[in-house]
């Protein structure tokens, strides 16, 4: 059984920086592409940062270049997300998503796996 676990959210002020933490089970991590999505309320989830299994993959939505850093830790079977310099328009409940591909995908329906949630407000 594949269980996501997200960890890491809370509350800050603008400018201030959280690490969000995805703790996988149950799959292959080495073996797959891993992925943070957001969504606010009234809004459909968004594509926000991928990593492949493959070294030196990833990519990230325009809007949080600069200022996020995905990374993972296969020995650990963690994914993490380090989000600095945050803004308001950053609130979300943010996803930790899975699936066995090489490439990555910024879609959501590309994705098998996913956690429960984490919620990230960023107060102006």
């Amino acid at each position: 059984q594949v269980q996501l676990v997200e960890s890491g959210g809370g509350l800050v002020q603008t400018g201030g920086a959280l690490r969000l933490s995805c703790a996988a089970s149950g799959l292959a991590f080495s073996s797959v592409t891993m992925g943070w999505f957001r969504q606010a309320p009234g809004k459909e989830r968004e594509f926000v940062a991928a990593m492949s299994y493959i070294g030196g993959r990833f990519e990230y939505v325009d809007s949080v270049k600069g200022r996020f850093t995905i990374s993972r830790d296969n020995a650990m079977n963690t994914l993490y997300l380090q989000m600095n310099s945050l803004k308001p328009e950053d609130t979300a409940v943010y996803y930790c998503a899975a699936a066995y591909r090489s490439t990555i995908t910024t879609l959501s329906t590309g994705y098998s796996y996913w956690g429960q949630g984490t919620q990230v407000t960023v107060s102006s």
